[in-house]
């Protein structure tokens, strides 16, 4: 909920406002502490008190690319989006130059092109220092001018993406912008004006001695020396105007160049990190196989066990079959060789042995008779097995 865009807030540039900030600048400014404990909670009147405690810009630093506080504020503005009329006080601050430079960065990010150039511009007369952070957290010195030229001509600035602004010079032709006016004309229009009052003074008459030693006298006067000074002044300005755009060209060249290094190195992060997944995947593909390897070769040693263990079993059974059969046949030898031995030796039966076996076939024959299973009558007689074999009488019929 602390993070979410305020629901009155109007889209910029067809986009929510917070996403004109880079989604991984984003989750590391919601990630930082001063964002969660300073930045809860603000509003476009409390956090103005935030503003003026601003002591530098910047955008992340470090190698874990740390937002500094000027960034985090920069996105809470996005989040709640303040009035115009406020962020124009913002700009004409001139008490708090980083209140100043604040309202000037969100400007540049939300408003249209002539808004852009039409509250930007004066800012040019601006020359205060100003502290920034740099990428690796050191802090180099720069001035209000510097920046305000930077935002307006360059489209990347304390690692945000600035949305692009057309030429002036188009604008012009179009009619969209009145020509620019620098605040040193009115004093230079001044200057030609003395100049041609003095001419005319000059040859209106001949001078005299008497008007001689005045103009010697009046050359040496307090307020042809305060025009001297402010002309060397002037002079001095415009050299240093000079240099300062030679130092901002080779400023911005280097930039350039930084921000070439900064995508080639990117996209070398990019080549190199693609390359480790592909030789992960490489690896983790080899292992696949050299663990399916591993698992056929187990297989094929397990149905090798199997197999040697049923051919065992099978010649354990028939060798088991073999002896049996072996047994049974050195059995029926025995018993056919023990007959054999006891009729060689016993020879014909003794007569008392017939007697005995014949009164052993009359005893069976009587009792077959006398159990009535002979009975002519086949129920009758399966009745009288069955009274047998339960040791019951049988049936008199």
């Amino acid at each position: 909920m602390a993070n979410r865009t305020d629901p009155l807030a109007k889209s910029v540039h067809g986009t929510n406002p917070q996403n004109l900030v880079e989604k991984i600048v984003r989750s590391k400014i919601y990630q930082n502490t001063y964002w969660k404990e300073q930045c809860f909670g603000l509003t476009a009147e409390t956090l103005v008190d935030k503003a003026m405690d601003l002591d530098h810009l910047g955008g992340t630093f470090g190698g874990a690319r740390k937002p500094t506080p000027f960034l985090c504020l920069l996105l809470k503005m996005l989040q709640i989006q303040p009035d115009k009329d406020i962020v124009v006080e913002f700009i004409k601050n001139e008490d708090y130059k980083y209140v100043r430079v604040l309202g000037a960065f969100y400007l540049r990010l939300t408003a249209p092109v002539s808004d852009v150039y039409l509250y930007l511009e004066p800012l040019y007369n601006d020359y205060r220092k100003l502290r920034r952070k740099l990428n690796d957290g050191s802090f180099s010195l720069t001035h209000v001018d510097e920046f305000i030229d930077e935002i307006l001509t360059t489209d990347y600035s304390c690692d945000i993406a600035l949305p692009r602004v057309q030429k002036r010079s188009n604008l012009e032709a179009s009619g969209i912008l009145d020509p620019r006016r620098s605040a040193l004309e009115d004093d230079f229009e001044e200057d030609e004006e003395d100049k041609d009052d003095d001419d005319d003074n000059h040859h209106a008459r001949p001078m005299d001695t008497d008007d001689r030693h005045k103009e010697y006298y009046r050359g040496r006067s307090p307020a042809r020396d305060r025009d001297r000074d402010r002309d060397r002044d002037r002079e001095r300005d415009r050299d240093r105007d000079r240099d300062r755009d030679r130092d901002r060209d080779r400023e911005r060249d280097r930039k350039h160049d930084k921000y070439r290094d900064r995508d080639y190195d990117r996209e070398y992060d990019r080549g190199r990190d693609r390359d480790r997944e592909r030789d992960r995947d490489r690896d983790r593909e080899r292992d696949r196989d050299r663990d399916r390897g591993r698992d056929r070769d187990r297989d094929r040693d397990r149905e090798r066990e199997g197999r040697e263990r049923e051919r065992k079993d099978r010649d354990r059974g028939r060798d088991r079959s073999r002896s049996r059969s072996r047994d049974r046949h050195d059995r029926d030898k025995d018993r056919d060789d023990g007959d054999h031995r006891r009729k060689r030796v016993r020879g014909s039966p003794s007569p008392q042995r017939e007697e005995e076996g014949k009164k052993k076939e009359k005893k069976e024959k009587k009792e077959k008779k006398t159990d009535g299973t002979d009975h002519p009558d086949p129920e009758i007689a399966e009745a009288n097995r069955l009274r047998a074999s339960l040791g019951l009488k049988p049936l008199r019929v």
